[in-house]
């Protein structure tokens, strides 16, 4: 079974395609739960009305469900507590110039 590591992994692999940055980086997972092979993943975006939103969902979801002894993935897009640049890694900042 995938631990939270292992999904933490596939998603750093996910980039958002207008900023260029992992949404791991963007800080835009809020929480992953693993049962039995199925993966619940809380996460948000940058904006609730990001032109994007359907794509980064799907490839999100695509990550996860493409690892070994996933059976199902569920995406559940929240928006509280609302997204904010401090949210985003150290390193996601750096590459933004934030630091």
């Amino acid at each position: 079974m995938p631990t939270k590591e292992d999904v933490i992994n596939a998603l750093s692999k996910v980039v958002d395609p207008e900023i260029g940055i992992s949404v791991i980086d963007l800080g835009l997972i809020y929480g992953i739960e693993i049962s039995d092979g199925k993966v619940l993943i809380r996460m948000t975006l940058t904006s609730p009305y990001c032109p994007l939103s359907r794509l980064i969902v799907s490839q999100v979801k695509q990550a996860v469900e493409k690892m070994e002894d996933v059976k199902e993935v569920e995406i559940k897009l929240v928006w509280d507590p609302p997204w904010s640049p401090a949210m985003m890694s150290e390193r996601a900042k750096k590459l933004l110039g934030m630091e």
